[in-house]
Parts: C-alpha cells; sequence; structure tokens
C-alpha cells in the first residue's frame, strides 16, 4: 500500500511534524510503503477559480502542485496533517487543497487519516481544522475518513513528545 503524509506545519520539526514522523514509523514498520511531503518546501499559489482545469484537466498556474497532485492520485491512504491556526488548517494545506480542484475526481476512494495539534487542550480547539479537512474529501469519490490524531495542548514544539498522542500516531500507522 502506498501512503503519503503531508504536513503542513510550517515550523520544521513542529508538533504536527512530529506525529506524521511517528505515524510514517508505525506505517513503515507495517510494510508499506510512505512517503512524508513536506508543504512548507513548496510553493503553492492560491486556485485562481478561473476553472480552466475544467477542460483541459490542467491547471494554468504552474508551481509545485505539478508534482504534488499525481502523489495523491497514485496514493491508497493519505493523511493530512495541520496545526491549528485561527481555528483552521495552516494557509499551506488550504492552498494544496484547494488547488485539487484540477482533478479532484481522480482522487477517488482514498482513506484519509488526520493529524492535528493546538495549543488549547479542548478537542473542540480543532472542529475547524477538522472541518476543513472533511469538507474536502466530500468533495472526493468514496473517500473515507479512517482516523484522526488529536495533539491539543501542545503549544511549545516539543510538547507533543510528552503527549499521549505520539504514542497513538505510531500504533495508527502500525494499523492502516
Amino acid at each position: 500500500m502506498k501512503v503519503l503524509i503531508i504536513s503542513s506545519s510550517p515550523r520544521k520539526d513542529g508538533n504536527s511534524e512530529v506525529l506524521c514522523g511517528r505515524f510514517a514509523k508505525g506505517t513503515s514498520e507495517a510494510g508499506h510503503k510512505v512517503e512524508i511531503l513536506t508543504l512548507r518546501d513548496k510553493r503553492i499559489a492560491p486556485c485562481k477559480a478561473c476553472y480552466a482545469c475544467m477542460e483541459s484537466h490542467t491547471c494554468v498556474v504552474k508551481d509545485d502542485m505539478e508534482a504534488i497532485f499525481p502523489k495523491l492520485v497514485e496514493a491508497d491512504t493519505v493523511v493530512l496533517a495541520s496545526p491549528v491556526y485561527f481555528y483552521s488548517v495552516s494557509a499551506q494545506m488550504k492552498a494544496m487543497i484547494d488547488r485539487c480542484l484540477v482533478g479532484h475526481k481522480s482522487i477517488a476512494g482514498k482513506k484519509f487519516y488526520f493529524i492535528v495539534t493546538a495549543a488549547d487542550p479542548q478537542h473542540e480547539a480543532v472542529e475547524g481544522t477538522l472541518s476543513a479537512f472533511r469538507g474536502f474529501i466530500r468533495c472526493l469519490p468514496d473517500a473515507q475518513e479512517k482516523g484522526v490524531i488529536y495533539g491539543t495542548g501542545t503549544w511549545d514544539k516539543g510538547d507533543v513528545y510528552r503527549h499521549p498522542s505520539y504514542e497513538h500516531a505510531y500504533e495508527m500507522g502500525k494499523e492502516i
């Protein structure tokens, strides 16, 4: 099975990115092929809403989405990870999601896992982020949500190492 983990943390080795690594470790140990894609290293422009892609099936914007989108299509399982920024996904993740308009129907039949981290210790703090993720997969044919890893109460870089989500991410990765 091919697993694509997309980390949208703008902070290198931030809490959500650490959880991506733990998920990847479990997935790899379970015998699956895994790739972590870090959006902070990518140049992704916002969607222009020109809808040229509806006819050509190609986006007119030329940037790193040209390499990212085929990875989404090829993956069997996709993990979307974001820190909570003002009760929603990071700008990097939102730009990537919006640019999937070009061929969202070809991202069909995927299993999705979500990793969310937030300073607020309450699970309610991640509702907006999960709503954005769920809204995205609701637009994809036969997409299935398989699990959520909650890294709530993790503000400072490294807080997640002492959080139950650290082990949970590894275990969930092993179980896919």
